[in-house]
């Protein structure tokens, strides 16, 4: 071969190199994911990633101490005033007592069988307001028939009777009231020997 044939295979072969020299540096910068971020710059990103959680938390923190102090108000509230309805079923009975009171300035010149007739009348009626109020609450009577019950009866003494069985109830001495299913005073009672 000539000279000038390896002068020019030589060129092209370090042709052939340099350009393979620059197609491996396109594709390693072309594989290079984007440019880094510098350990300052990730710090400040994770600081206020932090700042943003910490103030999502003190705000749902909050909201929550607030319901609670709502709720633990009205639960209060509700005990203070759970018997109001039950309060203003009583004011007829109180005002028909205080009714009585007064028509007795009116009831001098009266017979005295009259005038205890009225009483009588009102004080029954009173007796009937305050059982109404006690019906619309859930205040029941304690039944004093039958056998013993010492959930719901309070023995004060025991009598002998041919007529009852030992253990019944004889007579009663005190109502007992429940309300629902509670009760709120038991019944007095004398039972059988």
């Amino acid at each position: 071969m000539s000279e000038k044939q390896e002068e020019i295979n030589e060129e092209v072969v370090q042709n052939e190199e340099v350009q393979s020299e620059e197609n491996v540096e396109e594709t390693t910068e072309s594989n290079e994911e984007p440019k880094e971020l510098s350990a300052e710059e990730k710090i400040a990103e994770l600081e206020a990633k932090l700042k943003e959680s910490e103030d999502k938390y003190f705000r749902v923190h909050a909201d929550f101490e607030n319901i609670k102090k709502r709720l633990e108000k009205e639960k209060y509230q509700a005990i203070d005033y759970a018997s109001e309805k039950f309060a203003k079923d009583l004011l007829a009975p109180i005002d028909t007592l205080e009714m009585a009171l007064a028509a007795e300035e009116a009831a001098k010149d009266m017979p005295a069988e009259e005038l205890l007739a009225k009483l009588k009348e009102g004080v029954e009626l009173t007796i009937k307001n305050f059982y109404t109020a006690f019906e619309k609450h859930d205040i029941t009577l304690v039944e004093t028939d039958g056998e013993f019950d010492p959930n719901f009866h309070d023995a004060v003494m025991q009598v002998d009777s041919p007529d009852h069985e030992t253990g019944q109830i004889v007579q009663r001495l005190q109502k007992g009231y429940k309300f629902k299913d509670r009760l709120l005073r038991a019944a007095m009672v004398s039972i059988a020997n």
